[in-house]
């Protein structure tokens, strides 16, 4: 299995290539579009070639979620805990986004290790801004602190206008994903790639792994959510979350592993579409040469029938005879 990375290979990209020509005043404005509708926008100029302007604009919540000022809870927080005096979060944002940040790159450490540990934590804002409220829930697991939603279902952003549901509690957090694809295959691969998942969760090396499983009606935490945020075509994936899973060391791991499912999942989907086309390619190239190695049989064969006494007619034989 191919897990997703956090850092966006397009900011890392430029922000590496911004930092070894940083004395080459030159404009730059350009755009990008990640998954699940993740959209950057960068922009340098020539006045002020050590300052970037990056601007996100995130999927369209549902209205089950809680976007505060555009963002999810506890996002603001987040990136200046992440990344200090060297950002500056410009309010308002930029029109059409719902974050514009100020990056100073010349407060960056002269270290190499630690310039390179910030650009990647740099190009993984998208975790640091989507898995905000899911961070804040996972520290209180770890924690073993009572969170201020117990028990009460959250919902969290996470593709445009849909959403995954978390139950926090003391001693463990549930987490539920509605599946949904919009091609009939994408859903039948899916279901079957979901149904052994969780089959796989079963096997003695993986014991510590979080409990999975699969329904393909709605689990009984969500019998009070609105029909329309728990309507899915694939069945439904529950994980159960322990402490153990949201220690110091894991803890970013799993915020991301589970804000990123739904993605993993698709991308398995179409690669196993990808592999199953090749295969089926690669068979018809086979079959087409098994013809053509017995072409010359075939034309022996039909050589020795026009030697007999019979005589083969073509069409015009044909359309003449049956009009005389």
């Amino acid at each position: 299995m191919i897990l997703l990375q956090p850092a966006s290979k397009f900011l890392l990209q430029i922000l590496q290539n911004r930092l070894l020509s940083l004395e080459k005043s030159v404009d730059l404005d350009c755009h990008s579009v990640e998954f699940d509708d993740v959209r950057y926008h960068i922009q340098f100029s020539m006045k002020s070639p050590q300052v970037m302007f990056l601007s996100i604009s995130l999927p369209t919540p549902p209205p089950e979620t809680a976007f505060i000022s555009g963002l999810p809870l506890g996002a603001i927080e987040a990136i200046k805990g992440a990344y200090g005096e060297l950002v500056q979060i410009l309010d308002p944002p930029k029109d059409g986004y719902n974050l514009t940040m100020k990056l100073n790159l010349a407060k960056f450490p002269k270290d190499e290790e630690q310039k390179k540990a910030i650009l990647v934590k740099f190009a993984s804002v998208r975790e640091v801004v989507l898995g905000a409220p899911l961070r804040m829930v996972l520290h209180h697991l770890a924690s073993r602190t009572i969170p201020p939603n117990v028990g009460q279902v959250t919902a969290l952003v996470h593709r445009p206008k849909e959403s995954f549901f978390l139950i926090p509690q003391t001693e463990k957090v549930t987490v539920i994903f509605p599946m949904r694809f919009r091609d009939s295959i994408d859903i039948v691969l899916a279901t079957s790639f979901l149904q052994e998942f969780v089959e796989a969760r079963r096997a003695a090396t993986l014991s510590n792994a979080p409990l999975c499983t699969w329904s393909p009606v709605p689990p009984q935490e969500l019998k009070d959510a609105l029909p329309e945020s728990v309507a899915a075509n694939a069945g439904f994936v529950t994980f159960v979350i322990y402490p153990r899973h949201a220690d110091e060391r894991k803890l970013e791991k799993t915020a991301w592993s589970l804000s990123t499912f739904h993605a993993y999942v698709n991308y398995h989907v179409k690669c196993s579409e990808g592999f199953m086309h090749t295969r089926m390619r690669r068979r018809v190239e086979t079959l087409i040469q098994a013809l053509d190695r017995a072409k010359p049989e075939l034309e022996r064969a039909k050589s020795m029938v026009e030697g007999s006494s019979i005589k083969r007619l073509n069409l015009k034989d044909g359309r003449g005879n049956s009009f005389s």
